[in-house]
């Protein structure tokens, strides 16, 4: 009788009918258990009962500590009801059970994040945070529970917690944009794309990204047109997902050029005079030292001065920018000598051709500007396939992803 009774007080909030039974029996509390819910304290924060809750604790705080059949504490109840005052007393009598595990595997943070309870949520990483970063089945973080679950409120708030989460993977490979195409959750997507702490696509356990996982997953025309302009984005990224191999690669390339622009300005085609005279044919002067080209060829030695310039300095441009502390892992100094790297290359190829011009017989009636229109012609579109493969594999132009990366406030990822 007494315990039917103490069990419809704590349902129903009747804290007067509780001080009574507690009178008439002060020990009642230690020796009522229910089938379930194992004492009155679970009835009470299931129900919400904020008062009877604080009657409770006053007389035996220790019945917090007390598991039920599902082996949640109380804190786990309290973050499922999301009554943040009776989540600060809990917390105030034993702030460990933050870490404590239920049934399922998961703490009172996880709890409170899949209920979508952002305040009980918030309270409980004002007190410990560390929680939150622990992993659940299959490696899959708090982050993902909410996605999976369709929480977007308590993710934001996880998000300020646990920036360093965004782009983690569980067991599977799969990331928080994995789940929210799978689901079909347009709203996280925006949100992961507002929120700017992503930075490419990456592969499952199956070698699909979310993108892959979209254009195998149709359903609707709006969401699905939405979803993959956003994805697009993150994919047209990934030039740069090997950065230090692509730095070092283009380092490489930057040297060499730079190497043989050095060489061809020391060491010019058709050598140097080793001592003053007179050209008679030109009716020039010349001194030791001078390239013999100067004196024969001058108009075309001049260009060819020109596109070695034009070589050395870009190339040395570009090393300077890769080997520069803090630059070379900054994708804007990569993108600059990119473009520098494309140009000493040309200017290297127009070097080359003005040094057969001026030492072979055959090329001097061919001409410097010939020269510069082959070397055009074939260096132009190879650039220009090299950009229409990056939109055809990315889903996007490279010259317009670059331009993007440049001006980030105007459509920023």
């Amino acid at each position: 009788m007494a315990e039917k009774k103490l069990y419809d007080a704590a349902t129903i909030g009747d804290l007067a009918a509780l001080r009574q039974l507690l009178q008439t029996n002060q020990h009642l509390l230690d020796v009522v258990s229910f089938p379930c819910l194992k004492n009155v304290l679970h009835i009470a924060i299931k129900q919400g009962r904020e008062s009877i809750v604080e009657e409770v604790l006053k007389i035996n705080p220790e019945l917090a500590l007390e598991l039920d059949s599902k082996n949640s504490s109380s804190l786990h109840l309290a973050a499922a009801r999301g009554n943040v005052g009776i989540a600060k007393r809990l917390l105030a009598i034993a702030p460990e059970m933050c870490w404590w595990r239920d049934g399922q595997d998961m703490n009172p943070l996880h709890v409170a994040a899949v209920k979508g309870n952002e305040a009980v949520l918030e309270e409980m990483l004002r007190v410990d945070s560390f929680p939150a970063a622990a992993r659940l089945h299959r490696g899959q973080t708090v982050l993902h529970l909410c996605v999976r679950h369709r929480q977007l409120g308590t993710l934001k708030v996880l998000v300020e917690e646990l920036g360093h989460l965004v782009s983690a993977r569980d067991d599977d490979g799969e990331t928080l944009l994995h789940y929210a195409v799978m689901d079909n959750q347009l709203e996280i997507v925006e949100y992961l794309k507002e929120n700017g702490k992503l930075e490419k696509l990456t592969t499952n356990s199956s070698g699909k990204t979310a993108l892959d996982i979209l254009n195998g997953n149709f359903r609707d025309a709006r969401t699905y047109t939405k979803m993959k302009t956003i994805l697009e984005k993150y994919s047209n990224q990934s030039i740069f997902q090997n950065l230090p191999r692509y730095t070092e690669m283009t380092m490489v390339a930057a040297v060499l050029i730079a190497t043989m622009a050095f060489q061809a300005a020391v060491s010019p085609p058709g050598g140097v005079w080793e001592e003053d005279g007179f050209d008679k044919q030109k009716g020039l002067n010349y001194d030791a030292g001078q390239a013999v080209m100067h004196t024969k060829h001058p108009n075309t030695y001049a260009n060819f001065i020109r596109a070695n310039l034009v070589s050395f300095i870009s190339s040395t441009i570009a090393i300077l920018l890769l080997s520069t502390a803090g630059a070379s892992d900054q994708w804007i100094f990569v993108t600059i000598a990119t473009y520098l790297e494309w140009l000493s290359m040309a200017a290297i190829a127009i070097t080359y051709g003005a040094s057969l011009v001026m030492t072979n017989p055959d090329m001097v009636t061919f001409g410097f500007r010939n020269v510069v229109y082959i070397t055009t012609s074939i260096f132009v579109p190879v650039i220009i396939v090299i950009f229409l493969f990056g939109s055809r594999r990315n889903g996007g132009g490279m010259g317009r992803r670059l331009i993007k990366k440049v001006r980030p406030n105007c459509d920023t990822v």
